[in-house]
């Protein structure tokens, strides 16, 4: 028996497009939640595998040219029927708190609870514009309970060859 047929529960291959190696240009602001549009834009490569017949993978993210690597580990939470998201990054070695959404016809949007700085915040991470060879992740952060949203960060992958 195949691993997908291990997990016939729709839902679970929704991220199997970000399998693979990567070249990532990210666009992120300098200043998070001061009202700031100074944005660094830097290159990063990714690399991401399947793990439990898709229920879960792992991605790496390596960034030289800002001294820094992370690793988001996504699992599919079969009794919620959504995805879980965690992130780790070399900068601090802390396990963040974890984001959880769905996918639907335009994308992926996950949220949760999160800090910067000690300011609660809400994380929002967009998955957006998927084909077979590129992908968009945004991340949005609400200093005031989802009132209002701050493009904090913006991944543009392209599928390395």
């Amino acid at each position: 028996m195949s691993a997908q047929h291990l997990h016939p529960l729709p839902g679970i291959h929704d991220f199997d497009f970000i399998h693979g190696r990567w070249s990532v240009t990210n666009r992120r602001l300098k200043a998070w939640g001061v009202g700031s549009d100074d944005w660094d834009e830097f290159p990063s490569t990714s690399t991401c595998e399947p793990r439990l017949g898709g229920l879960a993978n792992v991605e790496q993210i390596d960034c030289p040219a800002r001294g820094w690597t992370g690793m988001a580990v996504r699992s599919f939470d079969i009794p919620a029927r959504e995805w879980v998201i965690y992130w780790i990054s070399s900068q601090n070695g802390v396990l963040q708190p974890p984001v959880r959404g769905r996918f639907d016809a335009h994308g992926c949007t996950l949220e949760g609870p999160d800090r910067h700085n000690g300011r609660p915040v809400i994380a929002r991470f967009i998955w957006s514009d998927i084909t077979p060879d590129r992908a968009r992740w945004t991340q949005r952060f609400s200093f005031d309970d989802g009132a209002t949203w701050e493009t904090n960060w913006v991944m543009d992958f392209r599928r390395q060859s």
